[in-house]
């Protein structure tokens, strides 16, 4: 090995390559004592880069090893921590039930003797989304190693008439209480997440999850506002009932 390249090996100073790669003095002692070669290190640092790849191998076995059992899962990692398996299952709940009450009101409005079979679609629809989201937090729980573990679901409130709104305006309130409810909850999740430190779950919560909320609490509360509006009151809601509904049919 040359004097020069002795010299620089025993230096303080990290060994810098054109590619940018380095190597601490701990690295250059080993190398020194494994008797790499000058060519070596000046032409393509070899002995340095298989050094390396070998620390990195053994950082990897010894951080995240594979589990020996199929009872375990293979893809997960340290930050997905069992709360955040629990709050994901919880929230799994959560819009399950939600989907549930919107179904509720998809019967109710389809009834013979009320008849706003716009209201019907749009809580049917609001049901399936619902379902939709739940789907998508089982689809992601597995796929980070969680496992889906589905709760009961509560029985749905049936009866939806109201002595002063209508049945319409209250089932449009009952409806915003809920998505801002689903809010509070996927804040929630997120807050969990952020504690787990897991990145991953919290990209996913704002891209998937809580930018759609957010549109779903404006979307319910516009209609709210439309409804009230239009003077909808009385225990049938009104003209401005059936009118609404007729909009909603559009």
């Amino acid at each position: 090995m040359s004097t020069q390249l002795n010299k620089l090996l025993l230096s303080n100073r990290n060994l810098i390559f054109k590619d940018g790669r380095s190597v601490s003095f701990e690295q250059k002692l080993r190398l020194k004592s494994q008797g790499f070669r000058s060519r070596k290190i000046r032409l393509c640092a070899s002995g340095i880069e298989e050094l390396v790849q070998g620390e990195a191998l053994q950082e990897a076995i010894r951080i995240h090893p594979v589990p020996k059992d199929f009872q375990y899962s293979f893809a997960r990692s340290p930050r997905f921590k069992q709360n955040l398996e629990d709050a994901i299952n919880d929230q799994i709940n959560i819009e399950y039930n939600i989907s549930y009450i919107y179904h509720s009101m998809y019967a109710f409005f389809s009834r013979d003797n009320v008849a706003l079979d716009g209201f019907a679609q749009l809580f049917k629809k609001e049901s399936l989304e619902e379902r939709l989201h739940a789907e998508l937090l089982m689809d992601y729980q597995t796929k980070r190693g969680g496992k889906v573990f589905l709760q009961a679901i509560m029985p749905p409130q049936l009866e939806f008439e109201h002595a002063q709104k209508g049945c319409g305006l209250y089932a449009l309130e009952l409806a915003l209480s809920l998505e801002k409810l689903n809010y509070d909850k996927l804040l929630y999740l997120h807050e969990v997440a952020d504690e787990c430190g897991d990145a991953a779950a919290c990209d996913f919560i704002e891209g998937e999850l809580l930018e759609s909320q957010v549109d779903s609490v404006k979307e319910s509360a516009a209609l709210v506002a439309t409804l009230t509006r239009m003077g909808a009151d009385g225990p049938y809601g009104g003209l401005a009932t059936w009118h609404f509904d007729k909009n909603l049919q559009n």
